[in-house]
């Protein structure tokens, strides 16, 4: 396993995140206590040190089985990183959003269920327009002032906001996000745009979600809904991987792969961990096998021509992941 430094914040965290979202029972596809414990049992023997999941995942359930998980090691050799937003209670709408009282409610259950006194690192899941950035902002500050929030980041959304929220931290004195959790991945480059040259600016740590664009980059264009979450992702109905160019991306994927003697996954995420404002792709899956392919894919080297070839057919895309 490699390792690299979050942004400026000195933490050394592994070059591939394991995303928590595929533990509990929410979705079908899921995995439920015992075998997502495997996973990260596996993850930890791999080296990886760094692990995200969010209050929303299955309702708190990924929370819980990633505590479980880590309470037999130690725990000063991980990075647990968590978020908060989204509605945890339907029938509670002080449940969602980034008020005070939201902040502070949830960020008590995610430590309750994760099982320790301090979360490494509590990312805002989106940005809530209902509320002031200044109150958002001053409430993680407080958090992070009590001990409960080693570094705060956040999750996609404008780059315009984004400058605002570093801004306002500037002017205002208050701890700053440090990363910036965004989607990126082969299929959607949108955020080469604005959002990625802003983070190179700031310092900000860049952790990718869905680098592997929800499958599409592991398998042919033609087998997506081979899979049980190819089948019942409601998300791959809403994000258009395969348009402006995307089937062409993934066939050459398919070919570079097959040259090279390694997944399409594998390919997918090598380019992902060759761009240089890249920190640490959150990756998720379902499989050891799969995960012990993704840090293999730390070793694949792709040439400049390789990196050209790829993202030649690329074309731009509408706006996705910001809600």
């Amino acid at each position: 396993m490699e390792y690299t430094t979050l942004g400026s914040t000195g933490m050394s965290v592994s070059r591939i995140g394991l995303g928590c979202m595929s533990f509990g029972s929410g979705r079908e596809w899921m995995l439920e206590r015992e075998e997502a414990t495997e996973l990260i049992e596996r993850a930890i023997d791999l080296g990886i040190n760094f692990f995200d999941t969010a209050n929303v995942y299955s309702t708190g359930e990924s929370e819980a089985i990633l505590g479980d998980a880590l309470a037999g090691y130690d725990r000063d050799a991980h990075v647990i990183a968590t978020k908060v937003y989204a509605e945890m209670d339907p029938d509670n709408p002080n449940s969602s959003g980034l008020s005070r009282k939201t902040i502070e409610q949830e960020l008590d259950a995610s430590l309750d269920r994760l099982g320790v006194n301090t979360i490494d690192l509590y990312q805002t899941h989106r940005w809530d327009s209902e509320t002031p950035i200044e109150t958002t902002l001053r409430a993680l500050d407080d958090a992070v002032r009590r001990g409960k929030v080693r570094y705060v980041g956040t999750s996609s959304m404008w780059a315009h906001q984004f400058a605002d929220a570093l801004r306002t931290s500037d002017r205002l004195g208050f701890e700053r996000f440090a990363t910036m959790q965004n989607h990126y991945n082969l299929f959607y480059r949108e955020e080469e745009r604005e959002m990625l040259p802003l983070c190179a600016k700031e310092g900000v740590g860049v952790i990718p979600w869905s680098p592997l664009a929800r499958g599409v980059g592991t398998r042919p264009h033609d087998r997506i809904e081979s899979t049980t979450r190819g089948r019942t992702d409601q998300y791959l109905e809403q994000i258009p991987y395969l348009q402006g160019g995307g089937e062409e991306i993934n066939e050459r994927v398919q070919e570079l792969a097959a040259e090279k003697g390694v997944t399409m996954a594998q390919i997918s995420l090598a380019w992902v961990l060759h761009k240089e404002r890249v920190d640490a792709p959150i990756v998720g899956t379902t499989s050891v096998d799969h995960l012990e392919e993704a840090v293999e894919a730390i070793e694949i080297d792709l040439s400049p021509s390789e990196m050209a070839y790829l993202e030649e057919s690329y074309e731009a895309l509408p706006i996705a992941g910001h809600e």
